[in-house]
């Protein structure tokens, strides 16, 4: 990952459609914890599409990307690729795609069906930009913070302004410590004062 300020994620469902000789692609676009649960739906509400092509790309831990493609009984590379290729082009990640597709009747050929399912996402893409559907994915990270209990009340006060979840609280004879979750790397220098020299970090999207 060259530039994390750059990925976005989707924050709902949106549907992009697109007809090509009578062949009617429907691509909808979906946050990565509705995928499967979508897909089988997807499945059960369209029993007569001869495909269900999917696509998607999930931020791990540590920071990695893992990504897939399938084809669903379209020839190998026409369909779940030029998909995949669409929300990497984009930017997107923790985000699912999946396209049905009702034959029509004419053959598109391997490049038609690539461009035709490269251009029901970029449709479902376009449409989630129009909706203000994309949101700009931030590195999601753990800490403890510390402060006397003279100074509780600013730390706690900080943490509510910075919108960061408060996971435990812990007291001991010098004050408070604070286990917080958040887009930490917008919030550092709000909290300088209570930062520690060392801090654990995890990744995911908010």
């Amino acid at each position: 990952m060259s530039n994390l300020k750059a990925l976005r994620f989707p924050s709902r469902e949106v549907l992009g459609e697109l007809e090509e000789k009578k062949s009617i692609f429907l691509a909808h676009l979906v946050p990565i914890a509705d995928f499967e649960p979508r897909l089988a739906a997807l499945r059960a509400l369209h029993p007569k599409a001869v495909h269900h092509v999917t696509a998607f790309r999930r931020m791990l831990p540590e920071g990695r990307i893992e990504e897939g493609a399938k084809d669903d009984g379209e020839p190998g590379g026409t369909s779940g690729m030029p998909s995949l290729r669409s929300l990497m082009g984009a930017g997107l990640v923790d985000v699912g795609l999946i396209t049905v597709r009702y034959f029509g009747g004419t053959k598109l050929g391997t490049g038609g069906l690539a461009r035709a399912y490269s251009g029901a996402a970029n449709l479902a893409i376009q449409e989630a930009e129009a909706a203000g559907a994309l949101e700009t994915w931030r590195k999601i990270e753990r800490v403890w913070l510390s402060a006397g209990f003279d100074r509780q009340s600013d730390l706690e006060r900080l943490v509510a302004d910075q919108g960061l979840e408060v996971l435990d609280r812990a007291y001991d004879e010098q004050g408070v410590r604070l286990h917080l979750q958040g887009a930490l790397q917008d919030s550092r220098a709000a909290l300088a004062d209570f930062w520690p020299e060392a801090d654990e970090g995890s990744s995911t999207k908010t």
